[in-house]
């Protein structure tokens, strides 16, 4: 799994650019780009990573980032395990910000505007009403063209910035330090751990395979994820249980051996931690009615 500069998705002569997808999965690679990126899944679940955020990803959800923000959706399906009938599906809106003019964001009307573009820069799900209604105008934008599909993007910017039903993703102190010459380590890290997450893993393995220490590669790790490999783990493991509580209808017990965790105290204190919620909290929250 590589992670690079990626050549910008928007021809010179284009400011914007959407997307229908249906492809085996989403992102082969971990990746980011200089333009603001609009996403929804149509189809399709996995792991979502957007900057030092992890979290399950799943139908109808829809997040907006800004430039240079790594980010991947990682399918639950294989590559070499897809068909035509499992395919992910979505749309995409990639644009740039001269597509606003420097002058809109200087004015009373676009300060608004010029904060949600900050805010995007660590990454946004939209939620409730809000996310329904942006649905429907992503999709139409698909089929827009020229002007009109400008006005398009612009109203769903405008309702992104007047609406509360945003979830800030990456931490506040999370800063892009991965550079295109210096990502092959994490690129490794990245597939071992999301290939033997429900095994046990140790440092000295991830040292071995990235050619350093177990404490330089665990200095390396810190700096370039923001947080610790072992918090990375258990954020990954923790991700996996609650897609094993919801869609499998597993216990805590069983999603927690499933999972990777050794002990159900460890598992029950690093849910906790990690959603603010017990596992039968959080299926009493999140599963069906």
């Amino acid at each position: 799994m590589k992670l690079a500069l990626e050549k910008s998705p928007i021809p010179k002569s284009h400011a914007l650019v959407t997307k229908a997808l249906k492809q085996p999965i989403f992102d082969p690679n971990w990746h980011f780009h200089p333009e603001y990126q609009l996403f929804m899944v149509l189809k399709g679940r996995g792991t979502q990573f957007i900057g030092d955020s992890i979290r399950p990803y799943k139908e109808g959800e829809i997040t907006f980032t800004g430039p240079n923000l790594p980010h991947l959706w990682r399918s639950d399906i294989e590559i070499g395990k897809t068909t035509k009938e499992n395919f992910s599906k979505g749309i995409v809106v990639y644009f740039n910000q001269n597509i606003l003019g420097e002058n809109l964001l200087q004015k009373e009307e676009g300060l608004k505007l010029k904060h949600l573009l900050k805010r995007s820069l660590r990454g946004l799900l939209v939620t409730g009403v809000t996310a329904e209604k942006i649905k429907t105008l992503m999709q139409n934008l698909v089929h827009q063209e020229g002007l009109e599909k400008v006005v398009g993007l612009l109203e769903i910017l405008h309702l992104l910035s007047q609406t509360d039903d945003l979830e800030v993703l990456a931490s506040p102190g999370y800063i892009n330090s991965l550079k295109q010459g210096d990502t092959e380590r994490m690129n490794i890290v990245y597939a071992y751990v999301m290939q033997n997450f429900r095994s046990k893993i140790g440092l000295e393995e991830l040292a071995e395979l990235t050619n350093m220490t177990p404490t330089s590669f665990s200095r390396y790790f810190k700096v370039h994820a923001n947080k610790t490999f072992s918090e990375f783990v258990s954020e990954i493991r923790i991700g996996h249980a609650c897609k094993l509580l919801l869609e499998e209808k597993m216990n805590a017990s069983q999603a927690c051996y499933s999972s990777g965790f050794q002990t159900l105290s460890n598992f029950n204190k690093q849910f906790k931690a990690i959603t603010r919620r017990t596992p039968s909290a959080y299926k009493k929250e999140f599963g069906p009615l």
